[in-house]
Parts: structure tokens; C-alpha cells; sequence
């Protein structure tokens, strides 16, 4: 089969199971699938964004797959800019994403020549992603490489005629008999629930089923839940939670960020505790023994029917009204520390259409200090093995049609990812929300008391402090840009342009900041 023959039967292949939208990063191998993908779209088949740069269009199509819940694939030449995909595909494969990488290639002569653009490119991405369309479940990455010579002509098919078909993934029939048998039992021991990083699917069936259940729980903010679900919610929860640990946690969604969980698997008192998870992907989140079912959160939870009212074994919630009365006071004791800043852009982003949280200071301190009183059922994160590659072009990718949509990241999250702004001009910028908080680096290693006894050399390597000017960055982006050095500083966001994306550089007051945390450490 000549190349353009290759090319065409990929990308109605490609259609025909359901991948109908393409991020495109050209280059002279790949540019018999351009031609390809260009004609399908010439007569509506498909959708295509544009990305120069292969690691970002990585993410950005990740974001895709979160919104829609089908496949997107980025389409890259040969190289290392296949190289540039690891890092979106291991985290498509760990948050069960249908992240497609359709690589062009050098003929399999040229492996190991060293020639230009040429290296092992099949099984680049290992357990990663699947190698064929045939047969693959739609549960996780999908990894296309094809060989095209160097001479080719372009064909005159055109895509008229192709079938396009609907995405549908494997759909998993799990049994919960065993989990409905562990709900019941030992609830004398204490019962705790976790709800992780839910679906839009997912959310109603989950709401229910925790108020039904009525026992103490955390739920985190990308659940869609954290405010819906206040009234049992356990405030200051990592500290509670290791003076009286549960007798059995269930964990609902994604793997949790609050530092309990780390905790299971790090202290060997915490064993007894019987862990049982419900998850997509059916990776259990911990390295220590623990059961899980796999499926369709909703799927599984209304196979449970119905449940038996829990209660407050443990007294877990006893003081939780006055712990998060204390959190109150103190952050209108220091609004301008970066908590009592979270908070206020808490309330600003609470009326757009959702958040994108990056990460993991910024996760945190949402969950512990963001507003309560409004919903926020839109909120998303990169919770799969992800530290900060890629968050800024997977919030584009996901809120790409969204107008007022909101991510907050910290100033080294920003930086890394500064190729993304690059897809701005394709994406809706109505009330687009940019917030980074410019702490000069990564703080969060501040707050981890297994780093406190490091040298102060090695501590310096771990905050790699800046000084960037993100005005500049801003003015990169073609983003307006706002500086907030205090609370005050947010008043009249509604009188910036309309129509044009927005970057809040976010400074807190470090002083403020110290006190917060020295004072929530003493309560």
C-alpha cells in the first residue's frame, strides 16, 4: 500500500470507530495524514486544532477527552517529537482516557542508521497505550505509527463517502456483591468515604448515595461535591482522621490528594484500616492491600441499591462546625495570605462554567479553604501521575469551547507549560480566566515535613525560585493582564475587556501566608 493510500484508510479507520477530533503538529513525514485529515474536514467529518509544539498538543488533547468523554488523537511527524507525547499519554493511561498518538514514521530500514528523524518509534509508549485500533477498549491510550517513504504523491480521494460512527468504550459489567457484603459489615469499626475526581455522569448517582449512606466523608473538589455535600463533611480531615482512624475508608472517583490517603500506604498503624475503592480505571491508588471495583461510578453504585443508613461511628464530625468557624476567622484575619486568597478567587470563579486546578498546592488549598456557599459541580485536575507538565494546555483543551472558565495554577505549573498559550487564538476567550499565583516557586515543598531536615543548599534546589515577569507572558499570550498584591485588587474583574482571555497574577503576602499556616498548625 502506497503512503496516501496508508494515510486515507488511517483517518477513515480512525472515523469509523469514533476519533473525530485531531490536534495536528506538522512536519515533512506526517504530511500525507495533514492532506488527509485537511480533506476530511473540507467536507465536515471531522474537527482539527493547530499546535506547533508536540508535548503541549499532547495535553491539550487530553483536555478534549475529558469534556467529551471520546477519543482525540494528536497527530505528530517522526522523531523526537513522538518522544514529546510520553508524558500526556502516561497520564491519558492512568486516568483511563482515550488519548490517541498517531505518529508518522520512517521506513523500519532506516532504525538504527542514525539517519535524520529516525529512531525505534513501535512500542515507544510500552504499556501505556494499545498498538491497535482493532480490539481497542477505549479504556486508555492508543498508539498509531505509520511508515511512509520519502517520495509521495498526493491521491485524489476526497471523504464524502466516510462512514462516521458514534464512540462508544468497552462497557464493564462488574459484580458488587462483594462490595455491598463489605458496606454492610463492621460498621461499629467507623466508616469513612473519599470521593476522588468524578465524571459529569457520575455525580448525581455518587450525591445521593453519600447523603443515603450518611456517614462522615471528605469530598474533594474535582468530585463536583465538595460543597454539595458539606453538611457531612470532615473539616481539618487529614489530622482527625490520623488521631481516630476508620475501621473501613471507601473511596469513590479518583485517587484522593488529601494527605490521609498518602498515610495508608506510609504508616504501618494505619494497616487495619480495610480500603475499598470504585474506580474507572481499577487501579487501587495504593501500594499496600486493598480491594477495588472496577466500572462506571454510576454504574456501580446503583447495582449496590439500596443502603443502610450509617452514622458517625468514630465521632468524626464532633468540633468539625467549630474547626472550619476557626478556619473562617482566620482568613478574614489574613485575607492577603495565599489561602485567604484562594478563597477570594474562590468566589469569583464559583459563577463561571467550571475550574481547572494545577497543581498540587493549588488542589489543596482549594479543597481546605475555597468557599462553601456555591456549588461548583464543573472542577478539574490532572490527578494521574502528573506533578505540573501540560496543566495549562489541558484546562485550554477541556474548557476550549467554554466561555467564563477559570484555571488556577501555581507560577512553575505556568512556566512549564508556556508553548500552551500558543492555541489561545482557537479557543473561546469570553470571561477566560488565567489565575497564577506567583509565590516565586514551588512553595509547596515548604509544607512537607519530611523535607524540613534538608540542607539549606538542597532545600533552595527544591523551591527553584523566579523572578519572571509574567506581564510579559501575558503580553506573549495576547491575554490582558491584572496584578492582585491584596483582596482588594479583585474588586471589578467585570470591568476588564470582554471578549479577551485574562491572567490574574496572583502575589500573596508571605508574612500573611506564614502566619496562616503557623496558626491552622496550632489548632
Amino acid at each position: 500500500m502506497n503512503g496516501w493510500h496508508q494515510a486515507v484508510q488511517t483517518i477513515r479507520q480512525c472515523l469509523s470507530e469514533g476519533i473525530r477530533e485531531f490536534v495536528v503538529c506538522s512536519g515533512a513525514h506526517n504530511a500525507l495524514l495533514l492532506e488527509a485529515i485537511a480533506r476530511a474536514e473540507a467536507v465536515g467529518k471531522l474537527r482539527v486544532w493547530n499546535h506547533f509544539e508536540e508535548r503541549s498538543a499532547g495535553f491539550f488533547a487530553l483536555g478534549r477527552c475529558m469534556q467529551t468523554g471520546a477519543p482525540c488523537a494528536v497527530v505528530t511527524t517522526s522523531g523526537s517529537a513522538v518522544a514529546e507525547l510520553l508524558p500526556a499519554v502516561i497520564e491519558a493511561h492512568y486516568q483511563g482516557r482515550p488519548l490517541v498518538a498517531i505518529t508518522a514514521d520512517r521506513p523500519a530500514t532506516f532504525r538504527g542508521t542514525g539517519a535524520p528523524q529516525t529512531m525505534v518509534q513501535p512500542g515507544l509508549f510500552g504499556e501505556h497505550a494499545k498498538s491497535e485500533l482493532d480490539g481497542w477498549d477505549g479504556l486508555g491510550p492508543l498508539h498509531l505509527n505509520l511508515e511512509f517513504e520519502e517520495a509521495a504523491d498526493f491521491g485524489d480521494e476526497d471523504f464524502s463517502d466516510a462512514a462516521v460512527e458514534d464512540f462508544a468504550a468497552e462497557r464493564l459489567k462488574p459484580g458488587v456483591a462483594e462490595l455491598a457484603k463489605w458496606l454492610r459489615e463492621d460498621r461499629y469499626r467507623g466508616l469513612v468515604v473519599m470521593v476522588g475526581g468524578l465524571e459529569p455522569s457520575e455525580r448525581e448517582d455518587v450525591f445521593h448515595f453519600c447523603l443515603e449512606l450518611g456517614v462522615p466523608l471528605i469530598a474533594e473538589a474535582n468530585s463536583g461535591l465538595r460543597e454539595a455535600l458539606q453538611e457531612l463533611a470532615i473539616h481539618n480531615a487529614t489530622k482527625v482522621l490520623r488521631e481516630k482512624p476508620p475501621g473501613k475508608l471507601l473511596r469513590i472517583g479518583e485517587v484522593p490528594s488529601n494527605r490521609f490517603w498518602r498515610d495508608l500506604d506510609e504508616h504501618e498503624s494505619l494497616n487495619k484500616v480495610s480500603v475499598w475503592s470504585i474506580s474507572r480505571t481499577g487501579l487501587p491508588g495504593l501500594a499496600r492491600k486493598s480491594q477495588v471495583t472496577r466500572g462506571r461510578v454510576n454504574k456501580i453504585i446503583a447495582g449496590l441499591g439500596e443502603i443502610d443508613k450509617g452514622d458517625d461511628a468514630l465521632d468524626h464530625l464532633v468540633g468539625t462546625s467549630r474547626h472550619a468557624a476557626r478556619i473562617e476567622e482566620l482568613l478574614e484575619a489574613y485575607p492577603d495570605s495565599e489561602p485567604g486568597l484562594i478563597r477570594a478567587l474562590s468566589a469569583h470563579a464559583a459563577i463561571g462554567s467550571g475550574v481547572f486546578l494545577g497543581n498540587s498546592l493549588p488542589i489543596r488549598e482549594w479543597n481546605d479553604f475555597a468557599q462553601w456557599d456555591c456549588p461548583i459541580p464543573e472542577v478539574r485536575a490532572n490527578r494521574g501521575v502528573n506533578g505540573i507538565d501540560g496543566q495549562l494546555s489541558t484546562w485550554l483543551g477541556w474548557s476550549a469551547d467554554e466561555s467564563d472558565s477559570w484555571a488556577i495554577l501555581g507560577d512553575l505549573t505556568a512556566l512549564y507549560d508556556v508553548a500552551a498559550g500558543f492555541v489561545l487564538k482557537q479557543v473561546t476567550n469570553e470571561g477566560r480566566v488565567l489565575a497564577v499565583i506567583n509565590n516565586r516557586g514551588g512553595r509547596i515543598f515548604d509544607r512537607l515535613p519530611r523535607l524540613a531536615d534538608m540542607s539549606p543548599r538542597a532545600r533552595e534546589w527544591m523551591a527553584n525560585e523566579q523572578d519572571a515577569n509574567l506581564q510579559g507572558l501575558a503580553r506573549l499570550w495576547g491575554m490582558q493582564h491584572r496584578a492582585v498584591r491584596n483582596i482588594d485588587d479583585l474588586d471589578g474583574l467585570d470591568e476588564l475587556e470582554c471578549g479577551a482571555a485574562t491572567l490574574l497574577e496572583v502575589f500573596p503576602d508571605a508574612n500573611q501566608t506564614e502566619a496562616f499556616w503557623k496558626a491552622v498548625d496550632g489548632l
